[in-house]
């Protein structure tokens, strides 16, 4: 059991980080400005800089449907990594409460049938 739940909170650990890595990447999606020179297209974050980073994809004629695509996929995979973290927490919630949510007070009650009997003896 703490072997389920240690590998359930690694799980919702690395879920939640592949939110977080997918969420900046969409969002510098957002601001790229692309342009398709020589069958590739070439994009980047401020154009008005010149030591700022490019990102090329070879073969790409259409940079429009490129960027839509490749946004799309970000979020189907924002979508998909954050229903496994709830998956893990889940799981990590369940296994806590079955382990840590057992209340015992201590005092055995018997049925009031049987308190009378003894007391009927007396």
């Amino acid at each position: 059991q703490l072997m389920y739940f240690l590998l359930s909170a690694l799980g919702l650990l690395a879920c939640v980080l592949a939110v977080a890595f997918a969420a900046h990447h969409y969002l510098q999606m957002t601001k790229f400005t692309c342009d398709t020179i020589l069958e590739s297209c070439q994009c980047k974050l401020d154009t008005a800089d010149p030591l700022s980073r490019t990102f090329i994809y070879q073969d790409a004629a259409d940079c429009g449907s490129l960027t839509s695509m490749l946004n799309l996929y970000l979020l189907l995979q924002m979508v998909l990594n954050l229903i496994a973290a709830l998956v893990c927490l889940l799981a990590c919630f369940v296994m806590w409460k079955h382990r840590y949510q057992v209340f015992y007070v201590g005092v055995r009650f018997y049925p009031l049938t049987a308190t009378e009997g003894q007391q009927q003896k007396v």
